[in-house]
């Protein structure tokens, strides 16, 4: 990783949610990931970083704050960084929406990533979100070194549309808690700027 300028994209560390469609719930972080943002912040105890950016849930805003604060860095929050909204399937895990819904649920599936939650926001705009804000992060990188603090579906469009993993390959990299990944101006700006 260059330790001059670029992004660093960390996923939030772990809730009593995990395991759940926890798209925009918010809930606080647990025990557990009290102790993965201490073991994150030993981690990258080698990185300089000017700014840390977060999504504003709790998740990842307490994951950032405490970056931020054995940086000595500023912390900025933003509602663009935010997972998707998976609607009324809010708080809910697999196997109670299959048992809700089967036929949508099967539906849901089949037509991945084109059908969105019921009331849950739709892929396209999610994507279209999360790399606008990625177009904008990528110009202040060219100057600085941020941490980006988000969610693993956030991180998993910028692997597939900026870094050309497949999709299989950004959720294997993206499913660990404080899982993390850099990202340099220079070779993705064209990636994603219309």
């Amino acid at each position: 990783m260059s330790e001059t300028t670029g992004l660093v994209f960390i996923r939030h560390a772990e809730t009593a949610l995990s395991g759940t469609f926890c798209g925009h719930t918010d809930p606080p972080l647990d025990a557990r990931g009290q102790a993965q943002v201490s073991a994150l912040i030993a981690q990258l105890a080698s990185q300089r970083f000017d700014t840390v950016h977060t999504s504003d849930l709790r998740r990842a805003t307490e994951t950032a704050q405490a970056l931020a604060a054995a940086c000595e860095i500023p912390c900025i929050t933003t509602a663009k960084l935010r997972e998707i909204d998976f609607g009324r399937w809010e708080g809910l895990r697999w196997s109670q929406i299959e048992a809700q819904d089967p036929e949508y649920a099967q539906r849901w599936i089949a037509a991945f990533p084109a059908l969105p939650a019921p009331d849950g926001e739709p892929f396209a705009a999610f994507e279209r979100r999360v790399l606008d804000e990625v177009a904008r992060l990528l110009r202040l990188a060219e100057e600085q070194r941020i941490a980006v603090v988000t969610h693993g579906g956030v991180m998993r469009v910028i692997l597939q549309n900026v870094l050309c993993h497949t999709a299989q390959q950004a959720w294997d990299l993206t499913r660990p808690f404080c899982s993390f990944f850099a990202l340099q101006a220079a070779n993705a700006r064209e990636e994603v700027l219309p």
